[in-house]
């Protein structure tokens, strides 16, 4: 009878050892599983980088009001017109620089400091909020769009 006791210990130690290499298996299986699914995750989401970020930037946008407090206070703040040159000549922000949305890529030599705070208009506002989101995503910085000079109350500011 010892020894039918002696055999049902040693069997059922055998069977804990089993177990717990199943459950070694199992967790190890869950673990290789968990790694596998995050390298997935970092492949399909891209990596972080510069351009990604960059990529995701956007612009701000304000008031005529608030962007004449700009003109005031930021005596380095660019004026930006993004319309046509021929509509750029027919009346214009006194002190803007024309740069026509459809010509808005790479990094434009008008703009050089993509720190500096872009004041954007147009004649309406939808080229501006084109164009502004367009120098967001090239990496400025700080630009603010404002609509269109339609809507522009300070025609003393109009030359």
């Amino acid at each position: 009878m010892a020894e039918r006791t002696l055999q049902k210990e040693k069997k059922g130690k055998r069977m804990e050892k089993v177990k717990r290499k199943d459950q070694k298996k199992w967790l190890l299986i869950l673990v290789l599983l968990l790694v596998a699914a995050a390298a997935i995750w970092r492949l399909v989401s891209g990596p972080e980088t510069k351009e990604t970020e960059e990529a995701s930037m956007t612009y701000q946008q304000i008031t005529a009001e608030e962007a004449k407090k700009r003109m005031e206070q930021e005596a380095d703040a660019l004026i930006l017109d993004v319309r046509t040159r021929e509509e750029f000549e027919t009346g214009h922000i006194k002190g803007a620089v024309c740069l026509p949305n459809e010509e808005i890529s790479g990094e434009p030599e008008e703009l050089p400091d993509k720190g500096q705070t872009i004041l954007v208009y147009c004649r309406s506002g939808n080229r501006s909020k084109q164009a502004a989101q367009k120098l967001a995503d090239l990496g400025y910085q700080q630009v603010y769009e404002f609509g269109g000079i339609l809507d522009w109350p300070y025609q003393e500011l109009v030359e």
